[in-house]
């Protein structure tokens, strides 16, 4: 029977940018993961902030490549969507890097204010708010255009929208407006539920924007659930939207820009494949052909990346606290954690990560499933993308050597959609979570940013 590691090895192209095995040991951007371990223990998840602006200059990069090969005239802004991760040690890092923000609710606004406090964002940079808005969130941007926020600007998500910002507005100040996709064939509806469809658009800013004396229409935006993917159905829906801003333009001289939205996609696989220089430049090429064939001047882009921002910074790491055999094959090992309450995303949508062992790459190996803690026959992961099975190196029948895995690339959604902070699935606590760095020589630095959650933090919560 074969290595562990021969497996990876004879199966994906190994080692890879992100990862590495030393002495039998996975490292996980030159990070030996078992030294954290060490200190601190498991369950445990991490961030390692340098992702955070590796992935924010790639994506800068390729785009100003793209517009400087192409003679584009517009410009380029990165914005990080707040939602994937509000973490002020991710708005942080990436603010670090010269890039915008976009927002989705009310309670972003007062993460600005903080941001602006501690003199990470100031009264130039770009908030673009996005979301259907009740009425504390249109406060909010209100209060921040009142403030001197030049560059908030709100995305206007239904007819209704504007006449809270004329009201409450005192001087001018810049709008957008959502375009309502229509959604990929083999969804449960043809239409997104967000922004406004395409028959009510020219009508909006004729009768609203238009006649007003403060605001302008600076902004058309643009995204659909699949995220930018080389599909016949992104291609269509980019096409038709830019085409729209090329007729709106005509009639709107102040309209100077599109939000493409966010949807890069994050490495899921060690298999992943995704040309993300291509699809730039595509991009940057379909703009300027359909400016160039409707006469008029080609815009700005602004787009939202959020996942490509922080999901790959992350990561999740547990050990096998045992193996059950519940029937003659069905083998399982399970962990000091919980799936449902750990990582949603992989309960609740399937989505697959990348899942590796972090120590006996040397031992043989076997077909396993992965059980978590909760009472619930759903918590449990035996699937990865490139086969139906998951396989892991064999426990040692003496139980002295632990096995620990990982699960990488993270970073995104899986607090906010687990409850961090709150109430957990079988009160399952949270685990502890370390943010890992380099210092000014390049060394790794970490550090605890949270404990495991205490049974106390969860009383209170209820009542108790």
């Amino acid at each position: 029977m074969k290595k562990y590691i021969d497996l990876i090895e004879q199966t994906f192209e190994f080692p890879q940018e992100e990862f590495k095995v030393v002495d039998n040991k996975l490292y996980f951007n030159n990070v030996p993961l078992m030294d954290i371990i060490e200190k601190y223990g498991t369950p445990l998840k991490l961030t390692y902030l340098p992702k955070i602006g590796e992935n924010i200059k790639y994506a800068k990069q390729i785009f100003n490549n793209a517009i400087k090969k192409h003679n584009y005239e517009g410009s380029y802004t990165y914005c990080y969507c707040t939602k994937s991760s509000h973490f002020s040690f991710v708005l942080e890092e990436a603010l670090k890097h010269d890039i915008h923000i976009e927002t989705s609710s009310s309670f972003d606004i007062p993460i600005v204010r903080k941001l602006y406090e501690k003199g990470k964002v100031n009264k130039n940079t770009y908030v673009v708010c996005n979301g259907f808005k009740r009425p504390l969130y249109k406060q909010y941007i209100s209060d921040l255009l009142n403030d001197g926020f030049k560059n908030c600007i709100p995305v206007l998500d239904n007819l209704h929208e504007l006449s809270h910002y004329e009201e409450h507005v005192k001087g001018e100040y810049n709008v957008g407006i959502r375009i309502a996709a229509d959604e990929e064939p083999n969804f449960e509806f043809y239409t997104s539920r967000l922004g406004i469809r395409y028959g009510d658009i020219n009508t909006l800013y004729r009768d609203q924007i238009k006649p007003s004396k403060k605001a302008k229409l600076k902004l058309l935006h643009f995204f659909i659930n699949t995220g930018i993917r080389d599909t016949a159905y992104y291609w269509s829906e980019l096409s038709r939207f830019i085409f729209k801003y090329c007729e709106l333009k005509k009639e709107c001289p102040e309209l100077d820009t599109i939000d493409i939205g966010g949807g890069f996609p994050i490495k899921t696989s060690l298999q992943f494949e995704f040309d993300y220089k291509y699809i730039v430049e595509q991009i940057i090429e379909n703009v300027k052909w359909i400016c160039g064939k409707n006469n008029v001047p080609v815009p700005n882009i602004f787009t939202e990346f959020g996942s490509f921002t922080v999901g790959e910074s992350g990561a999740v790491l547990y050990s096998i606290m045992d193996q059950k055999l519940q029937n003659d094959k069905e083998l399982w090992y399970m962990i000091d954690g919980s799936f449902i309450t750990h990582l949603p995303d992989a309960w609740g949508l399937n989505q697959k990560y990348i899942m590796l062992p972090l120590n006996k790459w040397d031992g043989m190996f076997h077909k396993v499933n992965l059980g978590g803690l909760t009472c619930d026959s759903m918590d449990y992961y035996n699937s990865e993308a490139h086969t139906s099975d998951v396989f892991l190196p064999m426990l040692e029948a003496d139980k002295t050597d632990k096995l620990y895995i990982g699960f990488f690339h993270t970073g995104a959604y899986q607090e906010s959609l687990g409850g961090y902070g709150g109430i957990q699935h079988c009160l399952i606590p949270a685990p502890k979570h370390v943010l890992i760095d380099k210092n000014s020589k390049g060394e790794i630095v970490t550090n605890l940013f949270s404990d495991e959650q205490e049974s106390e933090a969860m009383l209170n919560l209820l009542g108790y």
